[in-house]
């Protein structure tokens, strides 16, 4: 089995328990998430893994549906308005059960592959390991937006590692994605994680580091939360310029949410 598949996997099945106790009227509820209803994030998600398991099939099936989708969006149509238009009359229940399933096959897809097999996406192709993990981001990200919602507590845990990693990685995408130059080295980056270890990536440089709790950096690069609401010790400019603009996902360059504009409401609402 592929590690980074089934941190995917764990994700998703953790993401579903939620789901799974959502009445019909949770599911078409706007979260903080520009609005996007929990019936978005879900058809987003599968939408997304969609588009995966058509790259595991061979760079022909992925283009032809990246072809089909594009066409709607030259049209006028926002990501969710496409993927409303496409999936149809696919939520609620039947959407949870059908992505749930369809990531699982994908899941098992991935770890069939040969370990240094390279995937096409958007923009350059990606190893393996590299694309599972960029699936348990993004939907460890976009399920983000349902648990504040539904004031439920997601228990952090060591599967954060995958999504520092590609935090990290992602340095000089989020400049270069924007037409920037690279303010300076990357940042030293010195993580507490969830069982108590300490995680580190480059070289140390108490000018320029990146520095406190593992969830917070993921919630930072995922621009799930503005880094004003976290705790973490962001020291030297290029340090403090990357955490101002950090995207570890792929895609036109996105703001990260004002202060204060994501949060976890008080309480599950009944």
């Amino acid at each position: 089995m592929l590690a980074q598949a089934e941190d995917f996997r764990a994700e998703a099945n953790e993401l579903h328990t939620l789901l799974a106790t959502l009445d019909e009227n949770d599911w078409q509820r706007a979260t903080l998430f520009k609005a996007w209803t929990v019936n978005d994030i879900v058809q987003h998600l599968h939408d997304s893994d969609l588009m995966a398991a058509a790259s595991v099939a061979g760079p022909e099936p992925f283009t032809r549906l990246r072809i089909q989708i594009q066409a709607a969006r030259d049209a006028g149509l926002t990501r969710v308005q496409e993927a409303r238009q496409r999936l149809g009359s696919l939520t609620g229940r039947r959407l949870l059960e059908r992505w749930h399933a369809t990531m699982a096959d994908l899941c098992d897809s991935l770890s069939a592959l040969l370990p240094n097999a390279r995937l096409t996406w958007y923009g350059p192709d990606m190893g393996v390991r590299m694309f599972a993990t960029a699936r348990q981001m993004e939907t460890w990200a976009h399920g983000q937006a349902i648990y504040d919602l539904m004031g439920a507590t997601r228990q952090a845990t060591d599967r954060l590692r995958n999504i520092v990693e590609i935090g990290v990685r992602t340095y000089g995408w989020t400049f270069a994605n924007r037409g920037q130059s690279i303010p300076g080295p990357a940042p030293y980056v010195r993580l507490n994680g969830p069982s108590g270890a300490v995680w580190e990536w480059n070289d140390p440089a108490p000018g320029n580091s990146v520095d406190g709790d593992a969830l917070d950096f993921c919630q930072v690069v995922t621009q799930v939360r503005n880094i004003a609401d976290t705790s973490l010790k962001v020291t030297g400019e290029p340090a403090r310029t990357w955490m101002s603009l950090a995207q570890c996902f792929a895609g036109p360059p996105e703001n990260p949410p004002p202060p204060g504009t994501r949060f976890t409401t008080p309480q599950r609402q009944q």
